[in-house]
C-alpha cells in the first residue's frame, strides 16, 4: 500500500495524472467507460455507426477522411446516422489548433459528427515539448485512440481506416 502511494504521488508530481486546460473537452476522458460508450453528440435515430481512424500525420490523408465523413454524411443524413472521427498517433495533428483543416471539422462537427483526440497520443506530445498541444475546441479527449476504437467496434459500429 506505501509502495501504491508513492506511485500515485510521483505521478501526480508528473503531472501525468493531471488534467491540464489545453483542451476544451475532457467530458468522455473524465467520464469514460469501456462498457458504456458515451457521445458528444446525441444520434437517438442512428440506424448506422461509423467509427473513422486517423492515424497518418499526412493532411492529404485527412482530407480523404474528411471527404469519406461527408459523403456517408450526405447519403444517410446527418439524423440517420452517428460519426465519430478518432485521431491519435500522428493524424492527432488533425485536431490541433492550427490544423489546415480546422474550418471543416468545424463544419462536420455542426452537423453532429464527433472528433475525438487520444489523451496518450498528447502525453507522448507533452513529452518532448513540455506541453499538451492546443487542440480545436471540437475535439474531445479519450483516454486513448486505440482503446475508443475498440470500444465503438464492440458497441457496433463499422471502421473506416482511409
Amino acid at each position: 500500500m506505501k509502495v501504491l502511494r508513492k506511485l500515485l504521488l510521483a505521478f501526480l508530481a508528473a503531472g501525468v495524472l493531471a488534467v491540464p486546460a489545453l483542451a476544451e473537452n475532457w467530458t468522455l476522458f473524465n467520464h469514460y467507460n469501456f462498457n458504456k460508450p458515451q457521445f458528444i453528440h446525441s444520434h437517438p435515430f442512428a440506424r448506422a455507426h461509423l467509427v473513422v481512424q486517423v492515424d497518418q500525420g499526412n493532411p492529404h490523408r485527412w482530407g480523404l477522411a474528411l471527404n469519406n465523413v461527408a459523403n456517408v454524411l450526405n447519403y444517410f443524413g446527418s439524423d440517420k446516422i452517428q460519426i465519430v472521427v478518432v485521431a491519435y498517433g500522428p493524424g492527432l495533428k488533425m485536431l490541433f489548433a492550427n490544423s489546415p483543416l480546422r474550418l471543416r471539422v468545424q463544419s462536420l462537427n455542426a452537423q453532429g459528427v464527433e472528433f475525438d483526440a487520444c489523451h496518450m497520443t498528447m502525453l507522448g506530445i507533452k513529452a518532448k515539448t513540455g506541453h499538451l498541444p492546443k487542440l480545436l475546441p471540437q475535439a474531445a479527449v479519450v483516454p486513448g485512440g486505440v482503446v475508443r476504437i475498440m470500444q465503438l467496434e464492440q458497441h457496433g459500429f463499422d471502421l473506416l481506416k482511409p
